[in-house]
């Protein structure tokens, strides 16, 4: 059992996934660019920020079962250099056929980078540090969104897409350097896995059939459907005076509290209590928010709400699932679960609001928040009567 944790190396494999977020974030940031550079594209250009997306949802779990066959000191190296080369290549604004091909290239990368690192990272850490080292790899998207909104617009507005293209595949080659250094020391023995289309069926079956290795990923679902849609749905809704405010602090309110109350409260109860408190109290806050529409302070304690879920998902995975290889097969689902999250969330919400105003967010929202809660229940109960 490892007694004192390596933060270096935590900090590193964390600033890994920083860059497999950005993968999504260089072009969803900078998307208003795009037509200027493909003029004719049209509506293909959305297919530039949702390929990387689309591939999660039906490769996540394989990502999980090739990473446990590849091993994961060597699956986290490939997909670091994969994405700096595929970056380097977008830096010269191929024709978008070949931008696209690249792009869904870029997804296996990013399927790797993000089923790998979090299970290096379980493994790695002393069991007292566990859960807030797997909270701070639960803000990686929100870090990476918000240093590309600080300093990789600029860097845009200053030397244009390519700069930021270019600075991205420098970013992960240099964490590939490093890493590969560090982790040349590191063995993880998992038993190989045949890897063929049969057993990525058997895998998604024992996956979501056990109620241990699927349970992060389900609540993952409910959460990701939220998170993403409510930011892009319901900034309309806030008083225009304190709109930008608020929806800056978001992000960074949900990541305080993951980082602070949730590692707290990670230190005395499990993971999925932790879990459970956030979907009730996200639930209650979409009633708030239901009688006061839009109330800054009802938004805020919203993501100070969600931010619970965020990092004790992350750290329900090694208190679930004991072994490297259940680990990633549990992250691979993570993985596959939050693309289907991120991909329904935004349309659906956009509709429910067109269709009955402001009334719908809440709606929706709470039902969503009501049904993580429960499934996470759900599964706790087979957990204790299997």
């Amino acid at each position: 059992m490892i007694d004192k944790t390596p933060w270096g190396l935590v900090l590193a494999l964390w600033g890994a996934g920083l860059g497999a977020a950005a993968q999504y974030g260089k072009f969803s940031a900078t998307f208003d660019q795009l037509p200027a550079i493909y003029p004719d594209a049209g509506a293909a250009l959305g297919f530039v920020v949702s390929i990387v997306g689309l591939l999660g949802i039906f490769f996540g779990v394989a990502a999980g079962l090739m990473v446990a066959r590849i091993r994961y000191r060597r699956a986290l190296l490939w997909a670091l250099w994969a994405g700096a080369a595929l970056s380097a290549f977008q830096a010269f604004l191929p024709p978008l056929p070949w931008l696209l091909f690249s792009r869904a290239l870029e997804g296996l990368s990013h399927l790797g980078l993000v089923v790998a690192a979090p299970t290096l990272i379980a493994q790695i850490c002393a069991p007292k540090d566990r859960g807030l080292a797997l909270t701070l790899w639960g803000t990686f998207f929100g870090v990476a969104f918000a240093v590309l909104a600080w300093a990789g617009l600029p860097l845009v507005a200053w030397q244009g897409l390519p700069a930021l293209l270019a600075a991205h595949a420098l970013y992960m080659a240099v964490f590939a350097l490093y890493l590969g250094m560090r982790l040349s020391v590191l063995t993880i023995d998992t038993p190989a896995t045949a890897l063929s289309p049969a057993q990525i069926l058997r895998d998604h079956l024992t996956i979501y059939r056990s109620p241990a290795i699927s349970a992060p990923a389900i609540g993952w679902l409910f959460y990701t459907f939220c998170f993403v849609s409510i930011l892009t749905v319901l900034p309309p809704f806030i008083a225009e005076d304190s709109r930008a405010f608020v929806m800056g602090a978001m992000p960074l309110t949900s990541i305080l509290i993951s980082m602070t109350l949730g590692v707290a409260l990670l230190r005395v109860i499990s993971a999925v209590s932790v879990i459970l408190i956030g979907f009730a109290g996200s639930a209650m806050t979409m009633i708030w928010l239901w009688a006061i529409p839009g109330d800054p302070m009802g938004c805020l304690m919203l993501a100070a709400t969600m931010g619970l879920i965020q990092g004790a998902s992350f750290a329900a995975v090694p208190q679930l699932n004991h072994t490297p290889a259940t680990q990633a097969q549990a992250n691979g689902a993570v993985a596959q679960m939050g693309n289907v999250g991120n991909t329904l969330g935004t349309p659906v919400m956009a509709m429910t609001s067109g269709a009955i105003g402001y009334a719908g967010l809440p709606l929706l929202a709470g039902c969503a928040f009501v049904l993580g809660g429960c499934a996470h229940l759900v599964l706790a109960h087979r957990r204790r009567h299997r």
